[in-house]
């Protein structure tokens, strides 16, 4: 029905079975990855299950590849990418091998950024294999609480998936990896999201996430398409800044 379908669609759902936990007095979500949550505390001891900060999340020892330990409090006033991801998953390593340039320009430029690995892999020699080819930071394979909190905390559905945080800990952006494809000289690091976008194969996924506008224009004329985004600029913006004032993702 289309009530069911607005369901869906309002809450973004691509796979199932989902369970996705609300706030009745506000309508908010309080958390995306109800299946896991559920696996990981079936007593129910940290109900109400809602978003912790990601500090607190990510708290505890952090590895470097040549095994040397630093804790998460390093993090602090860094921007920083959390990377969901796994050496099993193609897309995952082709992602990898561009981060490491991205990641290497943005420290160049002496911005502050560190980038968070938190593996899919499915043996800790996999993860070190696949770790030894990232010149960032870990969360320990061995911890899987801590890599089950992060996936929960950023309700991950797939990988790969970068969620680039300010530094404070807020969301950024959610699609970092279309962000790094799009951008390889990064220049619009840290990737604040833009009201309008051209169309593109990477940010096409873009479509499944919620309703989108899409404006058709001659491409031939360059003109047009400028004229085009100025027509609906203020438009998202206006969109934009309303969903924000209800602290939504727009």
């Amino acid at each position: 029905s289309l009530f069911q379908l607005k369901l869906w669609n309002k809450y973004r759902v691509s796979n199932i079975p989902s369970l996705i936990f609300i706030d009745a007095a506000t309508g908010k979500v309080v958390c995306r990855n109800g299946l896991l949550v559920i696996r990981d505390d079936p007593e129910g001891l940290e109900f109400p299950w809602g978003p912790k900060p990601f500090s607190e999340v990510v708290a505890g020892p952090l590895l470097r590849n040549n095994g040397q330990s630093l804790d998460s409090n390093a993090l602090e006033g860094s921007h920083v990418g959390v990377y969901f991801s796994a050496h099993w998953c193609p897309p995952c390593r082709s992602l990898t091998r561009v981060l490491v340039e991205s990641y290497r320009k943005i420290k160049e430029a002496g911005q502050k950024f560190e980038i968070l690995f938190v593996s899919a892999d499915r043996s800790e020699d996999s993860f070190k294999q696949y770790f030894s080819e990232m010149p960032w930071l870990a969360v320990p394979y061995a911890d899987e609480a801590r890599r089950s909190r992060l996936n929960r905390l950023y309700g991950i559905q797939g990988i790969p998936t970068l969620i680039v945080l300010d530094a404070k800990g807020d969301v950024i952006t959610r699609q970092g990896r279309v962000e790094v494809l799009n951008d390889v000289e990064c220049r619009e690091f840290p990737w604040h999201p833009k009201p309008v976008l051209e169309l593109t194969d990477s940010n096409a996924v873009q479509l499944n996430e919620g309703p989108c506008l899409v404006l058709f224009v001659d491409s031939e004329d360059d003109g047009e398409s400028e004229a085009a985004k100025q027509l609906i600029q203020p438009i998202a913006e206006k969109i934009i800044a309303k969903y924000k004032a209800k602290e939504e993702e727009a």
